[in-house]
């Protein structure tokens, strides 16, 4: 991971409970933003190959905004989101669309394309730093904790005939990740796959049940 610097730009973020709501500033830390790395590229490659220019598309949790700015100039409708304030700033200064919320709350319109690279590390409680990147890497106990949350939800986003392409490593198990759609109603294949250092990054392409894989 690589690791920038932080700046005098402030960040405001809204905190809200079903009692209160309330505002709160921070200033902006890039080091705070997931950076490129093969994951991200792997995904890149993956979703330069299977956009279409009529697709209607959403990055979950686009990090730095890397995937969302390179696809924009194939296809304009793009919409990104991430949970991380930072990430969102930085994404934003590439001119994309950005929202910040958790996976798809908010979100009421479909998508042909769907793209997510999620934390996937397998992580214990004491292993948490506890702060805006953690996001980015923490997959829970078992590192499917966001993805298994991912797959109950994107049915209500995704147009009929969409397809999901998802990021994910051997470290988070991918016959688990594979079963976890299946369950929700999800056929996958395996569509690039990579060696890196000790794991093996797989891009799965998802569609629903019934549905033929589009070549």
């Amino acid at each position: 991971m690589k690791r920038g610097i932080t700046s005098d730009i402030s960040l405001a973020f809204e905190v809200r409970t079903p009692t209160i709501s309330r505002v709160f500033f921070m200033p902006y830390d890039l080091t705070q933003v997931y950076q490129p790395d093969a994951d991200s590229y792997l995904l890149l490659d993956a979703a330069l190959a299977e956009v279409e220019p009529g697709d209607r598309i959403l990055e979950v949790g686009t990090g730095s905004g890397l995937i969302a700015s390179a696809l924009i100039r194939v296809c304009p409708t793009i919409i990104a989101t991430d949970i991380n304030p930072h990430a969102v700033y930085c994404a934003r200064e590439k001119g994309i669309d950005v929202i910040q919320n958790d996976l798809f709350c908010g979100i009421r319109c479909l998508f042909n394309l769907i793209l997510f690279n999620p934390p996937y590390l397998p992580t214990r409680p004491e292993e948490r730093i506890d702060d805006w990147l953690e996001h980015a890497l923490d997959g829970g106990l078992n590192g499917r904790a966001v993805i298994e949350r991912f797959s109950e939800q994107v049915s209500h986003v995704l147009a009929p005939g969409g397809r999901i392409l998802l990021l994910i490593s051997s470290l988070t198990g991918l016959p688990e990740v594979r079963d976890l759609f299946f369950k929700a109603g999800f056929v996958s294949q395996i569509i690039l796959r990579k060696n890196v250092e000790d794991e093996i990054l797989y891009v799965l392409k998802i569609v629903r049940q019934g549905w033929p894989f589009p070549e």
